[in-house]
């Protein structure tokens, strides 16, 4: 990988997605960090499902952690891994209530401390709610930076990231971990990937290797 080619990734990605946008719904901080911590290993659309209803019973960061955890449970159950998120929602809940006031914190170091937050999650509160440069990696950028070229395929998460942001200018960091997410998400699928369809092929090592 080099700049120049990763510049003209983007380009191409810009011209597929237009107008790239978050895909989960919310409209404050603890709503999105709540969001994102609900859609480890499941889909946004059914994330948004289950936050409609939750949002209204619990708004708050107090409401949540006084939620009874059998019935948290019974409104995520959907979502898979539901006990686990269920736990980490009440503690993180508890912990933004009494330490932070009610208020999201603003630094990678702070949330990655939240139960059930992890760097990815981290940077994507700082992205979305904070519009601080990050760029949050998942599976999707973590599977195109590797069939781009980007890093080898044994590479970890973190080396992803770093060789992204590397090749990435800061001030674009934000859109394009929307452009890789989505073109990840309907057109380089980790499963089945649309390669007859797909504007990067002549970038692609996955290509090369099926052909």
């Amino acid at each position: 990988m080099n700049k120049k080619t990763s510049d003209e990734i983007l380009s191409i990605l810009n011209i597929e997605i237009p107008n790239p946008k978050p895909e989960l719904n919310f409209n404050n901080n603890f709503q999105l960090l709540v969001a994102v911590m609900l859609s480890a290993q499941t889909k946004d659309k059914y994330v948004n499902e289950v936050t409609d209803i939750l949002f209204k019973k619990y708004p708050d960061p107090y409401s949540l952690s006084q939620a009874n955890l059998d019935e948290l449970i019974s409104i995520i159950k959907n979502l898979g891994l539901a006990n686990n998120k269920a736990k980490n929602l009440i503690s993180t809940s508890k912990i933004i209530h009494e330490k932070y006031v009610d208020v999201i914190p603003s630094s990678l170091d702070l949330l990655t401390s939240l139960p059930g937050v992890g760097r990815k999650t981290a940077n994507v509160i700082l992205a979305l709610g904070f519009n601080i440069p990050a760029l949050p990696v998942d599976t999707h950028l973590h599977k195109m930076a590797i069939r781009l070229g980007y890093v080898k395929k044994d590479s970890t998460v973190l080396e992803a990231e770093e060789a992204l942001k590397k090749y990435i200018d800061k001030s674009c960091w934000i859109k394009a971990h929307h452009l890789f997410l989505l073109y990840g998400r309907y057109v380089c699928k980790k499963i089945n990937p649309e390669c007859d369809n797909c504007k990067l092929k002549k970038y692609c090592k996955y290509i090369k290797k099926h052909v």
